[in-house]
């Protein structure tokens, strides 16, 4: 059983997380999963199961203030989480599946690769216009869909990480809107991910609650600053934090 005197510093941490997450629109899972390895010695399996229990309603809360802020396509959303929630079971499967170390190292990589696409993609002037000739339609994101929920499942961070450079790049959307429109596709497969972890006994409902709890005090905070923030500076905030990311999988034992 937790200590009553870390209830305070879990829900502070995860108001921290919850910020964060709604700015980056990546729901928290990226960064709570080091966290938890480093702080509480989880194993990579158990971190990324815990951390879907603070992911699912971070994201809940993000696309109801990114709504708010601009109306998401959700007939376009719909499709894409149909094919999230085929994927995403058997990304989770599989991360079960594998060694802690070789799971975390892995998500190392994926990291440092996706946050050197960030910064190239900043820099590169041919990002600000649709490179694919066609817009973002029902066959492009339930693909997307199954990319991202495979990947989401296997990494326990939501497949938003994945389909937002890919809308921003391929198919020319702002970060904003693409934030917006990934987190929303990727509910149902946070909710099949967050049920596989579980049933595989991988995911602290005690932690993971603690941090739910305060990170849904500051995810409309992240989400207003996301809004103010020129295009540029938010993409480079995100590459940030993917390259902060990396030394802190890298570093644990």
């Amino acid at each position: 059983m937790i200590a009553l005197w870390m209830l305070p510093l879990g829900i502070a941490a995860g108001a921290a997380i919850g910020f964060l997450g709604g700015m980056l629109g990546i729901g928290g899972g990226l960064i709570a999963i080091p966290v938890l390895g480093l702080l509480l010695g989880m194993d990579q399996q158990l971190a990324q199961g815990t951390a879907v229990i603070l992911v699912l309603p971070t994201i809940v809360m993000s696309v109801r203030k990114y709504h708010q802020q601009s109306p998401i396509d959700f007939n376009i959303a719909f499709f894409g989480a149909l094919s999230t929630v085929i994927s995403t079971w058997f990304g989770a499967r599989l991360a079960l599946g594998l060694d802690p170390v070789l799971l975390r190292k892995s998500f190392a990589i994926f990291l440092f690769a996706l946050a050197c696409f960030y910064v190239w993609q900043t820099y590169s002037k041919l990002t600000v216009r649709n490179r694919l000739g066609f817009g973002l339609g029902r066959n492009a994101v339930m693909i997307l869909g199954l990319l991202t929920g495979l990947f989401g499942g296997f990494f326990g961070v939501g497949g938003a990480i994945l389909a937002v450079p890919v809308m921003t790049a391929l198919f020319g959307m702002k970060q904003t809107q693409a934030q917006a429109l990934s987190l929303a596709m990727v509910i149902p497969g946070a909710c099949v991910a967050l049920m596989t972890y579980s049933l595989a006994g991988q995911a602290d409902w005690t932690v993971g609650g603690m941090l739910a709890v305060g990170s849904l005090f500051c995810v409309p905070l992240g989400v207003r600053l996301a809004h103010q923030l020129p295009e540029r500076r938010l993409r480079l905030a995100f590459a940030a934090m993917l390259f902060v990311t990396v030394p802190l999988l890298l570093y644990q034992r």
